[in-house]
């Protein structure tokens, strides 16, 4: 009896053993590093620093404010921020390279989803007489094809690196002395991080009498792109906690690609 419930244990363990061994913060390195590679190489052989995405640009001038202006510490901090989170978590050094293909695949079909969303939302606002949102990836627009994919995955994984990966644990935590049960501080971080997520993609000027500031970037706001940008959001940050921070990133970064090849 005992061997065959070691057995069933062992393999329900197999059986799962993608879902689990692909949302840690391990195998999320290994898998988010080539994107991040790509993307600083990329960034330094073109030479253009305004085609960084708007959060990869507020995190080094928050860096850069604190005296670490260094051109590759950010992607640096990003690896030690995964590898620091798998470290309290206390789980196995080892990781299983062979989920990667099995990420790729699940990652393009989300981001293809996604896509299909955001069709599908264009139509529903059509019957509601809402003037439709045009389909656009997280960076500004960009004239040059390969500057733009590689722009396009710097937004997959540094939106994802501030709003899910940093932000959602911190609106968590935030949330403790409400004593909401975990799900319901799950949920509310979700939705909050995706309201910012969402507004961050725009121009906002703010006066109270003397005193005057305006982002120094952004689209003019509309309330159809906002509201998908919302759902986007609501679905990145649902992929950060049900299948970690790897998928989020893959699902973001590509679903841009797919917008670029569209």
């Amino acid at each position: 009896m005992r061997r065959m419930l070691m057995d069933r244990k062992r393999q329900r363990l197999g059986n799962n053993s993608y879902w689990q061994e692909s949302a840690r913060p391990l195998t999320s390195l290994y898998f988010v590093f080539p994107f991040l590679l790509v993307y600083e190489v990329g960034m330094w052989t073109i030479n253009r620093q305004g085609l960084r995405n708007g959060v990869d640009v507020w995190l080094r001038n928050g860096l850069d404010i604190v005296g670490f202006g260094q051109t590759f510490l950010l992607p640096v901090l990003t690896c030690g921020v995964l590898l620091g989170w798998h470290h309290l978590r206390g789980e196995t050094w080892k990781a299983n390279r062979k989920v990667l293909g099995g990420m790729v695949v699940e990652s393009i079909g989300l981001g293809l989803f996604l896509l299909l969303w955001a069709h599908g939302l264009n139509g529903i606002m059509r019957l509601a007489q809402i003037p439709a949102a045009q389909i656009t990836c997280s960076t500004n627009v960009i004239s040059s094809y390969w500057p733009q994919l590689i722009g396009y995955l710097g937004a997959g994984i540094y939106e994802e690196l501030f709003f899910r990966l940093m932000l959602i644990p911190i609106l968590y935590g935030a949330l403790t002395p409400l004593n909401l049960r975990p799900q319901g501080r799950f949920l509310t971080a979700v939705l909050v991080s995706s309201l910012l997520f969402s507004a961050a993609h725009y121009h906002w000027e703010f006066e109270l009498g003397s005193w005057y500031w305006a982002s120094d970037y952004g689209e003019t706001f509309a309330w159809s792109s906002f509201l998908f940008r919302l759902s986007a959001g609501i679905f990145f940050g649902t992929l950060f906690v049900v299948r970690g921070f790897g998928i989020a990133v893959g699902a973001h970064a590509l679903y841009d690609v797919l917008v670029v090849l569209s």
